[in-house]
């Protein structure tokens, strides 16, 4: 008898493109994936910041390039992939928000959230599948979400709605594109620990809000979330689409 065998987190010989890589999620996905063999293509609107991590991933005998693009510009965004691609792996972490009570809300706030985190990871996840069904390829293509797409939160009612929608579309693609092998899901983390966070944890009345909800009594580093965006991007995963990797701390069981 020959027992099955795993078929492994192995990226080697897949071009990955990871938005929002000068930073945060964004960064540790970036060298997770690379540290599991893939070409990384670095995106971002800093090209300073992505040519310094360039060069250390291939100081470290990663392979890394650069791409300078502001995934809120969906034209000019889906020219630069078409031109860089196809990629078999998307890792969507570029993302806004702008949290105030419902009541103080204002149109601008709506639309500049809005705009990149729904608009523009909708059409930056066209773009790329659009390259993959061009050339006849599978991939994987992940959006990093939010629990927040599965709950509510004081002050983040534009930030969850722009979640709950990636959330849907995510769904509906992974539907519309199974049958040329491509896959979509979400990563859904609880706060992490980030510039871009760091406004939460610096209020403590916020912070005992997320740490009475963390069931496992610590926030989130980006460390926690390298390991899920290898899975969903290798064959480890093959059978997973239209789905959301809860990496929440126990945050959504209740």
């Amino acid at each position: 008898m020959q027992l099955p065998r795993s078929p492994g987190f192995d990226l080697s010989g897949k071009h990955a493109l990871v938005t929002g890589a000068s930073s945060g999620i964004g960064l540790a996905c970036a060298a997770a994936l690379a540290e599991h063999g893939a070409e990384v293509t670095l995106a971002a609107r800093s090209a300073d910041r992505l040519r310094e991590i360039a060069a250390q991933m291939r100081a470290e005998n990663r392979a890394a390039q650069v791409l300078e693009v502001d995934v809120s510009d969906v034209t000019a965004t889906a020219q630069a992939v078409a031109n860089a691609g196809p990629f078999d792996i998307l890792l969507n972490s570029a993302g806004s928000a702008r949290h105030s009570p419902v009541l103080d809300t204002t149109a601008e706030d709506f639309d500049v959230v809005s705009d990149l985190n729904i608009r523009g990871a909708y059409f930056l996840t066209r773009a790329v599948a659009d390259g993959l069904i061009r050339a006849g390829k599978p991939g994987s293509l992940i959006n990093i979400s939010s629990q927040m797409a599965h709950v509510g939160g004081v002050e983040r009612a534009v930030y969850a709605a722009t979640k709950h929608a990636v959330e849907g579309f995510t769904k509906a693609m992974a539907i519309e594109w199974g049958p040329h092998g491509i896959r979509v899901n979400t990563i859904c983390p609880t706060f992490i620990l980030t510039p871009l966070t760091r406004p939460t944890f610096d209020d403590p009345e916020r912070r005992r809000w997320v740490e009475d909800k963390i069931k496992l009594d610590r926030v989130g580093k980006v460390e926690d979330i390298m390991g899920p965006a290898v899975f969903l991007a290798s064959d480890a995963s093959a059978l997973i689409t239209g789905s959301a990797l809860m990496v929440d701390g126990g945050w959504t069981a209740d």
